[in-house]
């Protein structure tokens, strides 16, 4: 896993923050100064709290969980988008379904209507039916696809989520919390750090800067994928191996010499014993 480099930081702007009037006080402990009336973030902490969060990140990804990445502001959805597809993770870029946490039953319910809808499409007798209702069939699957094609794939709750703006995903966040689910984040001047279990003080609104934090998390993931991948390899081999030896193992009783036992040794005994007699 790459370090996050202090320059690499400073060039994305991580370290720009909001104004002094906006600032939450619970995000003191991450500011470094004031300048112009904009509080400045103190990129060693964000470096600390990077790390922190992607070596967690890492061990989810071995062992197989999911992440859910969470983030529908403009300036977040395409970056987002992009680094979870890379890394084969869910991701949430238009409006939050409300209840999607804790009302997840619901929500599958949802894409197999839209997987249902799939099938319909596809079905020879589509065309058979009237205009209209094929265009209220499509628009209904389009709906679904923008606002659940990226989770389709998600079929149990996810085991941790990464948020983008912790004050426009609120709901998410407060989703997660109910069902104690980890959660990561981009923490600005503006947010309380306190309701995210693992956050990362840093300028949540450009797209360079969510961009820096988001290549470091996904190449942890990336790592934790290819180590679960070699651990697998190395099961299967390990599970191939006991069958060739007990393959072997009729062999080598096949060609022990027998030991007597005492019971077949009596009979000789008797026998020698009975000449004497006479």
């Amino acid at each position: 896993m790459n370090e996050l480099k202090f320059e690499e930081l400073l060039e994305a702007g991580c370290h720009f923050g909001h104004l002094k009037r906006k600032w939450n006080p619970k995000m003191a402990p991450y500011i470094f100064k004031e300048h112009n009336g904009i509080h400045v973030i103190d990129l060693q902490k964000t470096i600390v709290k990077a790390d922190e969060a992607a070596a967690a990140l890492k061990q989810m990804a071995k062992s197989g969980k999911k992440v859910l990445f969470v983030a529908t502001k403009k300036q977040a959805k395409e970056v987002v988008a992009e680094m979870a597809k890379s890394v084969d993770m869910p991701f949430v870029t238009e409006r939050w379904p409300g209840g999607m946490l804790t009302n997840f039953q619901t929500i599958r319910k949802a894409v197999k209507k839209m997987n249902s809808l799939d099938a319909l499409m596809h079905d020879k007798d589509f065309n058979n039916i009237s205009k209209r209702e094929r265009l209220q069939v499509q628009r209904e699957r389009a709906k679904l696809d923008k606002n659940l094609g990226s989770i389709a794939d998600l079929t149990r709750l996810p085991s941790a989520l990464f948020v983008i703006d912790i004050n426009k995903e609120h709901i998410a966040v407060a989703e997660a919390r109910r069902l104690n689910i980890p959660t990561f984040a981009l923490v600005d001047t503006n947010t309380n750090p306190e309701l995210i279990d693992f956050p990362i003080p840093a300028n949540d609104d450009a797209s360079k800067s969510i961009a820096a934090i988001l290549k470091h998390m996904c190449e942890a993931i990336q790592e934790g994928l290819n180590e679960r991948a070699l651990d697998k390899d190395a099961q299967v081999e390990e599970a191939e191996a006991p069958v060739e030896n007990a393959e072997e193992k009729p062999v080598e009783k096949k060609t022990r010499a027998r030991r007597p036992r005492k019971s077949d040794d009596a009979p000789k005994a008797e026998a020698e014993e009975a000449p004497k007699a006479e």
